[in-house]
């Protein structure tokens, strides 16, 4: 039983799908099945129950799952410890976030103080950050909070605000907030479901008792803004976001009700081993969004509305 075997079995039970776990391992998918067919042939039960092309973790793979884990962990946490007690601040740190928004700034602040250490980062759902924390797959998440899951703990880095945007010549871009029942009858552009933003936004509009009439359901942000822009319908953003974005074609609307905040933090796995390269960003994260907050107020990116349009 190789160690390669077991990276690649670990993958593959995560996506529970043969051709995504191929392309996320930049192997060939018959290569894939065969290493684990002779996985399988090692332990001596089937891993995976398979109906046609379609493949699903069974109790046997659960429970094997389960240990191996905790293993893989235990082996990269002692391959870290090795490289600290050499004084090696260096290789990777893997991260997953919630929005990419924000990471140019702080990787790019990281790096000219750390320029050994390195970066791979996944855009994830949150559900899938809380597996990747636990099966070590990643080292931090910055993520929409709360996260309450043993062995996991967190810390707010900033209570962001999301808000509305509209194009230009919509009948409200002359006001600085709006409750959110006054766009009942609007057309809406959204985030496709599971994204962060459109799952809350689906929270905000049950809160006002509202069945959006939502037109479009797109995968990217920059997107959405430009369907924004053509005046095809209204969207969501939030305030951390219009830092990092040209809003000024677009007019953005603070949502007086229902309240409309959600928490940004930082999370890590308390009972795993965290280089020094982790343990430095991971305070460096903070202090950063410290910082962030201190230069400029969140609130000076709402566009003031031209005296013209009062």
């Amino acid at each position: 039983m190789e160690l390669l075997q077991l990276k690649y079995f670990r993958t593959v039970a995560r996506h529970e799908h043969m051709t995504r776990a191929a392309k996320e391992l930049r192997i060939a998918q018959p290569a894939l099945s065969q290493t684990i067919a002779k996985l399988e042939l090692e332990i001596g039960v089937p891993l995976f129950d398979r109906q046609g092309r379609s493949i699903k973790l069974n109790p046997f793979g659960k429970a094997f799952l389960k240990h191996l884990d905790r293993a893989l962990s235990a082996i990269d946490d002692g391959l870290q410890e090795v490289k600290d007690l050499a004084g090696l601040e260096q290789g990777y740190i893997t991260l997953s976030v919630v929005s990419t928004q924000v990471l140019g700034d702080l990787l790019k602040a990281f790096h000219l103080e750390h320029p050994n250490v390195k970066f791979r980062v996944h855009q994830q759902p949150i559900q899938t950050m809380i597996q990747q924390l636990y099966s070590g797959e990643v080292d931090l998440c910055i993520a929409s909070l709360p996260i309450e899951h043993a062995g996991i703990e967190t810390v707010t880095l900033i209570n962001d605000e999301v808000i509305l945007i509209v194009p230009q010549e919509h009948r409200l871009a002359d006001r600085r907030s709006v409750r959110l029942c006054e766009v009942a009858h609007d057309t809406f552009i959204n985030l496709k479901k599971g994204s962060n933003i459109r799952d809350l936004t689906d929270v905000y509009f049950e809160q006002a008792g509202i069945q959006p009439d939502i037109a479009f359901e797109i995968d990217e942000p920059a997107s959405v803004r430009s369907l924004v822009k053509a005046g095809l319908g209204i969207s969501f953003s939030t305030l951390l976001n219009l830092r990092y974005w040209d809003h000024t074609t677009v007019v953005p609307l603070r949502i007086e009700e229902p309240v409309c905040h959600r928490p940004i933090g930082l999370a890590w796995k308390t009972d795993r081993f965290h280089s020094l390269a982790v343990r430095n960003f991971r305070q460096f994260v903070m202090d950063y969004f410290i910082k962030l907050q201190k230069e400029k107020c969140l609130d000076e990116v709402i566009i003031v509305p031209d005296e013209g349009r009062n």
